[in-house]
């Protein structure tokens, strides 16, 4: 049988002329990713795609945190393309363009090989559920964020995740609803909600015990009732999946949390835990 010559190949830079056509890779994917949701992620990172002639057969993107962290996210082949080391490339792409920042993902298990050899280690395991939120009775305690939270809620989360996610966490705030559960002068935890997808999604949820991250948990989804929701439970937030589930939403899959180490290394989480994720894409 004659080889079938590969189409000539470029990298590229992601800019906002190819949002369709990246949409059009992660619905292939069956990713829930809108429109909305790739001009968020290119927003706050540089994205770098594949063309095989004119056509965006590839895509992945970095989303930096400070100097230290990143996250690589997107990372998405065409079907019709994989097997001629696109994938490698373009993950290549990400990890130089991070520098010395440690790298984190959550993996795909058809991802895992690639990432492992591109020195990757897992990290633990991101529970995923979903479904049409059902009311759960408001708690007393959690009330929604006002402006001046925002630095105190920058400094809750660098303690969960050892990232500077304050540009991130900002623009939450301004998509909102943010709740937060204060104690005395401090916070005891927050969680961000926003559209995403097919609904919304819970996360990220940080707090500094597990009482204060079912307390908050039951503020997000009492605000959600009757809409599709979904949230990323880490492995701390896995010790409220029964929560979860007795609000509607059911477990369908998840990823493999993974890190590279970076030349600069990131705080380890001191008094405070991630209980969801932001989004698999921006951990």
């Amino acid at each position: 049988m004659p080889t079938v010559a590969l189409p000539e190949i470029a990298l590229i830079r992601l800019d906002a002329t190819h949002l369709d056509a990246a949409q059009r890779l992660s619905a292939q994917e069956s990713w829930p990713h809108r429109r909305e949701e790739w001009a968020f992620l290119l927003a706050m990172g540089p994205g770098f795609g594949i063309l095989a002639g004119d056509r965006l057969v590839g895509t992945a993107v970095l989303t930096p945190y400070g100097t230290d962290a990143a996250t690589c996210n997107m990372i998405i082949v065409d079907d019709t393309m994989r097997g001629h080391g696109l994938g490698r490339k373009l993950m290549e792409a990400l990890v130089a363009e991070a520098g010395d920042r440690e790298c984190r993902l959550v993996a795909t298990e058809s991802g895992q090989p690639l990432y492992a050899k591109l020195g990757f280690v897992p990290t633990g395991r991101i529970r995923q559920f979903q479904g049409m939120a059902i009311g759960l009775p408001a708690p007393d305690g959690p009330v929604l964020a006002r402006g001046d939270d925002l630095p105190e809620i920058c400094a809750l989360d660098r303690d969960a995740t050892g990232m500077d996610r304050s540009v991130l966490l900002g623009r939450l705030m301004a998509e909102g609803p943010v709740f937060v559960l204060r104690a005395g002068s401090g916070l005891r935890g927050f969680v961000a909600c926003r559209a995403f997808g097919r609904g919304d999604l819970m996360g990220p949820l940080a707090a500094r015990d597990d009482d204060a991250a079912d307390l908050l948990m039951r503020a997000a989804i009492a605000r959600h009732a009757g809409r599709f929701l979904r949230v990323d439970l880490s492995a701390a937030g896995a010790r409220h999946a029964d929560l979860v589930q007795a609000a509607g939403l059911l477990p369908v899959g998840g990823g493999v949390a993974m890190t590279r180490p970076g030349a600069t290394r990131c705080p380890a989480p001191s008094g405070a835990e991630t209980y969801t994720l932001a989004s698999q894409a921006l951990c």
